[in-house]
């Protein structure tokens, strides 16, 4: 359940009156791997997330693949539901997980993504060396109607107003996944997880759109994702442009109707 359903009191100048109005639930998730050692399941908490039900799986595994815990689909064995608002992501074993990061003792808030990382080094992991195998490009028209295309889809963030949505579109500007989630980097996780575990992970002709501000955790995911183009309705933060322009993304922001500011990699955008 995304929506929560409550009684307030509502107040309008000097009036006021019972309405009922809807919030957007927020529950904690527990995300552990287990991998095999001489035979037997070592079980290890990586984190603790705090994020809207729904999806879990995809979150889960979203989160383990974009902070480069693990990088290969077919490395997972099976995920599991244990009990309420736990998760765990079976792998085949140690050898396969960057067990430096696996050991960074996460616990995230749902409005921040590195909150809970314990040095400045662990936040300033290198990424993926970007290879985007062609130049591609996409008309300035197109972007302007990404914010349509996710404000008639995005009903949860209508009800609440507490919603965040991270979308996929083609160049062409056609949405191809939506996901919804309080916090900001869970729905990116959650876009990128559903991809990974599908293996559609071949992103280079395609748009990352943002309802809320771009900050740096968000292009770090869409640089290890190899997501050349991120757009967001928000501002960019002076780390997410750095980020950005660091792993060749062109970043899109203040995005509306007729304006936007293009911040890196401006030639992937044009005119016509």
């Amino acid at each position: 359940m995304q929506i929560q359903n409550i009684d307030i009191i509502k107040f309008n100048e000097s009036t006021s009156k019972f309405i009922n109005d809807a919030v957007a639930v927020e529950e904690p998730l527990e995300i552990s791997i287990a991998y095999k050692q001489d035979s037997i399941y070592v079980y290890k908490i990586v984190a603790v997330t705090m994020r809207t039900p729904g999806d879990d799986e995809a979150l889960a595994v979203g989160f383990l693949f974009t902070e480069q815990i693990i990088n290969e689909s077919h490395l997972i064995e099976k995920v599991v539901t244990k009990g309420e608002n736990k998760i765990c992501v079976y792998i085949q074993n140690e050898l396969v997980l960057n067990m430096q990061h696996v050991e960074r003792n996460f616990y995230t808030t749902s409005s921040c993504g590195v909150c809970g990382k314990a040095s400045i080094e662990s936040v300033m992991y290198k990424n993926i060396t970007p290879k985007y195998p062609k130049r591609i490009s996409v008309s300035i028209q197109t972007i302007y109607q990404l914010k349509d295309a996710i404000q008639n889809r995005q009903s949860n963030f209508e009800s609440t107003g507490g919603i965040h949505a991270a979308t996929l579109f083609d160049l062409e500007g056609n949405l191809l996944y939506l996901f919804e989630d309080v916090g900001r980097h869970n729905a990116v996780d959650k876009l990128i997880g559903n991809l990974f575990l599908n293996q559609e992970m071949n992103l280079s002709d395609n748009i990352l759109l943002l309802s809320g501000r771009a900050s740096f955790e968000l292009i770090q995911k869409a640089s290890v994702a190899q997501i050349p183009i991120v757009c967001a309705l928000g501002a960019p933060s002076s780390l997410a442009v750095a980020m950005a322009e660091e792993s060749d993304i062109t970043l899109v922001g203040f995005l509306k109707n007729k304006t936007a500011n293009v911040y890196t990699v401006s030639e992937r955008i044009t005119s016509i």
